[in-house]
């Protein structure tokens, strides 16, 4: 039927069609394995995961519309599904174990070019700037948000900025802080009166010397 488009055909058979009742509960499964790069493709395209999974094989789940790859069951990445052809979906947070190795890629590595951070962190990215170490502090800084979580290391940041002290060790000292446990709660047992209120008496001391005299010297 070349001389009709796709869309001619759907407005002819459309009154036969079933009518749509919702989503449907339909997904394709493939077994990967995790290129050096952090990245497995499917379907033409490309999709990072976390660097711990590199040269292992996970379990790639694919919707209409979401990618997520699974380590022993564990989800290692989740994307949007990109359409076409040899696109890229980065997610940086993936590679962060990768800069404390090479902190230069930071600057101009694909995964990190128009990387939307946290007020506070990013701020705390351009102050470090200017330092001869600047890259090598920031990502350390980064590494923390793998244990500590973004939004704690986002406050330690805006604490840090705010003293003016915006060092990586400044900002891990911190957090180090907010990981100390809470001080107990003040006790609030009653304090029980002395039956013998203590005297400085040295008489009481030669009395108990005494007593020792019947076993021998005290």
């Amino acid at each position: 039927m070349k001389e009709q488009t796709v869309w001619d055909v759907f407005q002819a058979e459309q009154p036969a069609l079933i009518d749509y009742r919702g989503a449907v509960d339909g997904f394709h499964e493939k077994t990967l394995s995790v290129q050096k790069n952090c990245l497995v493709q499917f379907d033409r395209n490309r999709y990072s995961v976390e660097a711990r999974a590199v040269g292992r094989t996970v379990q790639l789940h694919a919707d209409a519309d979401r990618i997520v790859v699974r380590l022993y069951g564990e989800i290692v990445a989740e994307h949007a599904r990109r359409f076409g052809r040899d696109q890229v979906a980065y997610d940086p947070w993936h590679y962060v174990p990768v800069l404390a190795r090479k902190p230069g890629a930071l600057r101009n590595g694909a995964p990190f070019r128009d990387w939307q951070l946290p007020p506070a962190i990013a701020q705390v990215r351009r102050r470090l700037g200017s330092h001869a170490d600047g890259d090598r502090q920031f990502v350390g800084i980064l590494g923390a948000v793998l244990t500590d979580e973004l939004d704690v290391v986002e406050a330690a940041c805006a604490e840090a900025l705010e003293a003016k002290l915006f060092s990586r060790d400044m900002v891990l000292n911190l957090l180090a802080r907010r990981r100390e446990p809470a001080a107990p709660a003040p006790s609030s047992a009653i304090a029980l009166p002395l039956a013998m209120e203590p005297v400085a008496d040295c008489a009481r001391y030669d009395s108990l010397r005494s007593m020792g005299e019947f076993g021998g010297t005290c």
